[in-house]
């Protein structure tokens, strides 16, 4: 009988050993599958404003110029270009 009661007591605590290390996976599952949601939320909005950017670029010149200015420093013939530059900057160049 007390042995029955001891093998029942081991058994009992493998069970609970094994419980606790999958509640902890479990755990840490659950935490993995919130990063990866978050992650795929950061990535839809991204695609969502690269999917606007190229509607605009195929609607019109206005957001391809918009994008030449920004990016490619373009001006227009009309226009006068100012280049102001930092003094400290030239102050360090020999």
């Amino acid at each position: 009988m007390r042995l029955m009661l001891l093998l029942l007591l081991i058994l009992l605590i493998a069970a609970q050993v094994r419980l606790w290390g999958e509640l902890r996976e479990v755990r840490e599952l659950r935490s993995q599958l919130q990063e990866q949601v978050d992650e795929n939320a950061r990535l839809h909005a991204r695609n969502d404003a690269l999917a606007a950017e190229v509607d605009d670029l195929r609607g019109g010149l206005e957001a391809l110029e918009e994008r030449a200015r920004s990016e490619l420093g373009l001006i227009r013939e009309d226009e006068e270009f100012f280049l102001i530059v930092d003094p400290r900057v030239l102050e360090r160049q020999p």
